[in-house]
């Protein structure tokens, strides 16, 4: 848990825990970058996007190459020296990535057209792990593995509208049929309920602020009703001043100051901004 030491900035808090994995820049001595111990490579870089991180910093930077290295040849991320590659790792390596910068990178590149080539059939993505046995939900792409992509895909330029236009609008569609569903669906059974309604930031999994600030970049979403209700149920996390409320922080992260638990956050305020200025678009 990061050390809730309101001498140090969140930066500080941060930086401070880079080898408690036993390793520099968040990461293992064999080379794990998903271990989170406190958090772990992966994380470091999602929590850095938020905190205003000069881009040449060298703990940034060391980070950052960390997981450039870690792209394989066909694009596919691999985060630990054994076992199997998932897609959920490349899609949060890559959105770690793009969201610090990276997203021009050539190995990014190829990371984001590996996600392009190996889509599941419903447009979404869907790692072969079947943890809670194979019953017919898991006949669906996971949400939380096909939010961060397409959080990576819009950082990089992919998404309608942007320089380099992909059709992702079936990926987008998976995200908003789960909101009518709301049952748990794909192999790691991520559902939309009672912990998915509650605010959770800074951006780190499947949640209703993340789903519908991720959301508000395609125009598919921002002209669809399941997205206007996701919205309006956002809304209502809002204060009398128009702040978002970090309702559920997570455990970890209860220390840092852009994330108070049951106040008013003016940096997911501004991420919640964002998504008003994405609705002007159409």
């Amino acid at each position: 848990m990061i050390n809730e030491n309101k001498s140090q900035t969140d930066w500080e808090q941060i930086l401070a825990t880079r080898h408690d994995n036993g390793a520099d820049f968040w990461a293992t001595p064999d080379g794990r970058l998903g271990i989170e111990k406190p958090i772990s490579t992966l994380t470091a870089l999602m929590i850095i996007s938020e905190l205003n991180v000069p881009r040449d910093h060298e703990a940034l930077q060391g980070a950052a190459e960390l997981v450039l290295k870690a792209i394989r040849a066909d694009g596919r991320v691999r985060i630990a020296p054994k076992g199997a590659i998932y897609p959920c790792h490349t899609a949060h390596g890559v959105a770690g990535l793009c969201r610090n910068g990276y997203a021009s990178h050539p190995r990014v590149q190829d990371a984001l057209n590996y996600l392009l080539a190996d889509r599941y059939d419903d447009g979404g993505w869907r790692c072969n792990k079947f943890i809670y046995g194979h019953g017919p939900e898991t006949d669906a792409s996971n949400p939380n593995v096909t939010l961060l992509a397409l959080d990576a895909f819009r950082l990089a330029g992919f998404h309608a509208g942007a320089a380099r236009i992909v059709d992702l609008d079936r990926a987008v569609e998976t995200l908003l049929d789960h909101w009518t569903v709301k049952m748990p669906v794909g192999p790691c059974h991520y559902g939309i309920g009672k912990l998915f309604m509650q605010v959770e930031y800074p951006f780190l999994r499947y949640n209703l602020f993340y789903y519908v600030y991720v959301l508000s970049f395609y125009e598919k979403a921002r002209q669809d009703k399941r997205f206007s209700e996701a919205l309006v149920t956002l809304q209502q996390k809002l204060d009398s001043q128009g702040r978002m409320i970090v309702e559920r922080p997570n455990r970890k992260l209860s220390g840092l100051t852009i994330c108070p638990k049951g106040k008013p956050s003016a940096a997911a305020t501004a991420r919640y901004q964002e998504i008003m200025k994405n609705m002007e678009l159409d």
